[in-house]
């Protein structure tokens, strides 16, 4: 039944992705434009030469990172909506650590990313342990401290590391810079980076005595609880990988494509991570492939403005309206009438194979 209900959630999100385009196309259409020229813009925009393709991976990969943030939080039952805050604060420790220690070279690649890495489980601590010991609620502190983060990068670029009269810090040297897999496309070794994470994750949650713990306390905390789990543990547990997850993405974001802090560095990310976890089902493999979905949206919107007129805010509508039907349509999967229809269905087949049997 498990199987069925996954592939039902499957081809719940190609209909949600389906529908979507559909009224994106009778939106383009109602502006007088070609909605089959329009798409086609747009694909060839993400998949159209070398570059289109490469820009399409480089923007997947932050949404990776922020988006397996957030599986592994929810998949403890916790929210964190704080992944753009753990994003950012593995950026900011990873700027400052690059440009003011005066080391370079791979060594001090290794130490951006660890030290990244810490500042974002760290900081995702702090909405775990105000959860555990005073019970307070992590959606409100975590968004809370997306500002905070937000507030003290921007501090960072405007006052303490700034760069003569520009609002930016200094580039992290080049030679820390994490090297790009091929000349001549963009594409650098951080996308490798966040398919073995994804990797990583997948085989932890799911093939791991803990993950299938962690996963238990997601499920029934209070069953976890009686049953001898240390339901508090794992909470926080949960709160610092998937902080420690955001940092990495942040540290790599700045090593391999950014370099530096400037106004406006991982707007949205976190939220974006939010919907791509919820869209792929929580499951970390599905992450990546929804994040690189999110990525061709973006990327071929600005060819298709040029080449169609069509704005560029119709691809937002869309990424919207995938959002809405796909989380509509997993809620429906989970309602008790469909899990007795799955749980008839599969009566029934298991019936008919005995008879047929006999």
């Amino acid at each position: 039944m498990k199987n069925r209900q996954r592939l039902f959630g499957a081809g719940v999100t190609v209909i949600a992705v389906l529908l979507a385009f559909a009224i994106g196309c009778i939106i383009i259409a109602a502006q007088g434009a070609n909605p089959i020229q329009a798409m086609g813009y747009l694909f060839r925009g993400a998949f159209g030469n070398t570059t289109n393709i490469s820009a399409t991976l480089v923007r997947a990969t932050p949404l990776i990172f922020t988006g397996l943030c957030a599986c592994f939080a929810y998949r403890c039952g916790m929210f964190n909506l704080g992944g753009e805050g753990q994003f950012i604060m593995g950026a900011v420790v990873t700027v400052w650590v690059g440009v003011t220690w005066g080391v370079t070279g791979p060594a001090a690649t290794l130490l951006c990313i660890l030290l990244g890495t810490v500042a974002g489980g760290l900081w995702g601590a702090i909405p775990g342990i105000l959860k555990v010991t005073r019970g307070l609620n992590e959606m409100i502190v975590s968004i809370m401290l997306n500002y905070v983060a937000t507030l003290f990068m921007g501090l960072m670029y405007s006052s303490v590391m700034r760069e003569g009269n520009i609002p930016q810090t200094p580039p992290v040297p080049a030679e820390t810079q994490i090297p790009r897999i091929f000349s001549g496309v963009r594409v650098t070794w951080s996308i490798v980076i966040a398919m073995l994470l994804a990797a990583v994750v997948q085989y932890f949650l799911f093939r791991t005595s803990a993950g299938f713990r962690l996963r238990a306390v997601g499920v029934n905390s209070l069953a976890a609880r009686y049953n001898g789990l240390d339901t508090k543990k794992y909470i926080l547990f949960s709160f610092m990988v998937s902080g420690a997850i955001a940092g990495l993405g942040g540290s790599v974001e700045i090593l391999g494509t950014q370099y530096r802090l400037i106004s406006g560095f991982a707007l949205g990310f976190g939220f974006d991570g939010v919907a791509i976890a919820l869209i792929a089902q929580l499951n970390p493999i599905a992450t990546v492939f929804v994040a690189w979905f999110f990525a061709i949206l973006r990327t071929g919107a600005t060819t298709m403005q040029v080449g169609s007129g069509v704005p560029t805010s119709v691809v937002s509508i869309i990424q919207a309206l995938v959002i809405v039907f796909a989380v509509a349509g997993l809620a429906l999967v989970y309602l008790p009438q469909v899990q007795q229809f799955f749980s008839r269905f599969t009566r029934r087949r298991k019936a008919e194979a005995a008879v047929e049997g006999a």
